[in-house]
């Protein structure tokens, strides 16, 4: 069975809100079972279960996604997203991590999608302990948004390409189109964006010391958006990536050089040094700046992804009953069971 239309998607979904909630103070919110989506005859016949290195098999999607209580509705619509638009769905495997509440966050996963196939990790938070600076906001100062930055450690060898997702972001285009894409010499593949005023993403104390900004020197740095990312993890590992980001994290602490959580050591590392993606794969900003959350429009273009990235999340705006106008593309894609929504029986 080959996944079924957007219309059949909403159709589904506004049949099943009427089922009760079960929402608590201190439960983690409850969702709907997604419906079962299958691959076409066209897709190759092919599992994933070896952990060894020399597992690694191209028709296989990985995907990492962080769970977590504050998130964890954003993070059900995103991988029911991935997999309406996805022409092999069942091709498809997450590898979700999370800090806390494993047993509960794989239960709810099991039950909103039983035909998954997918991992969750541990996301041991000490291995940022000591690492972390204030920000900006105060959600960009959470340890597990710093666990994509642990990838390679945590996930196994056989994993040797992964596409990295935000938690507040819905995909609209086969997700087979961004795993394919060629990262060349580079170890991580993102959208890029030269046009950014790239010095506003450090403090005058990293500009006027020379130790620091000859980290960009031979790169043409541009601004990309950690969000949405592919990654060669065996490249990763064999770099050292993580221990250069963490240096990074080390210097933050010392010399406060910027203030946007786990984004600028991405930067000091990879900026100029990325495999441009269509910036399709990430129309990003769509929760307004990190102050205020106003609404914004789509970038001029085609669309393959939305990112709610900024203050704003969709699903926030949506249930206060103030929503900005594109929330409305987010809101198929919930499967929340709403506590309003009690059966009339």
């Amino acid at each position: 069975m080959s996944p079924l239309p957007p219309l059949a998607i909403v159709l589904i979904l506004s049949v099943a809100v009427h089922f009760p909630a079960t929402v608590t103070s201190g439960d983690l919110p409850s969702f709907r079972e997604a419906p079962a989506f299958r691959n076409g005859v066209e897709c190759p016949r092919t599992t994933w279960s070896s952990l060894s290195k020399g597992s690694y098999n191209p028709s296989i999607i990985h995907i990492a996604m962080t769970l977590d209580a504050t998130y964890l509705r954003g993070s059900i619509a995103g991988v029911l997203s991935v997999l309406q638009h996805a022409s092999c769905p069942e091709n498809i495997v997450f590898h979700f991590l999370a800090s806390h509440r494993r047993a509960e966050l794989r239960r709810i996963i099991v039950t909103t999608f039983p035909y998954l196939s997918f991992h969750l990790y541990h996301f041991d938070t000490n291995l940022v302990k000591g690492k972390i600076s204030s920000s900006i906001r105060r959600a960009l100062d959470q340890p597990l948004n710093y666990a994509r930055i642990y990838l390679a450690d945590l996930l196994p060898g056989g994993v040797r390409r992964i596409i990295y997702f935000d938690s507040d972001l819905i995909v609209v285009d086969d997700v087979a189109k961004l795993w394919e894409i060629n990262l060349g010499p580079h170890v991580l593949g993102a959208p890029e964006y030269c046009h950014a005023n790239f010095t506003n993403y450090f403090t005058a104390k990293f500009w006027s010391n020379p130790a620091f900004t000859t980290s960009f020197r031979g790169r043409k740095p541009c601004y990309f958006n950690t969000g949405v990312m592919v990654i060669d993890l065996w490249r990763w590992r064999e770099g050292k990536f993580t221990e250069r980001l963490e240096t990074w994290m080390r210097i933050q602490k010392r010399y406060r050089i910027y203030q946007l959580g786990s984004l600028p050591p991405f930067l000091l590392v990879f900026a100029g040094d990325v495999e441009g993606v269509e910036h399709r794969w990430n129309q990003h900003g769509l929760g307004g700046d990190n102050l205020e959350g106003l609404c914004r429009n789509l970038h001029p273009g085609p669309v393959s992804l939305l990112h709610w990235s900024g203050k704003g999340k969709p699903w926030l705006r949506l249930d206060s009953k103030r929503p900005c106008p594109l929330d409305s593309l987010w809101a198929p894609y919930d499967l929340f069971r709403h506590a309003s929504l009690l059966s009339d029986s």
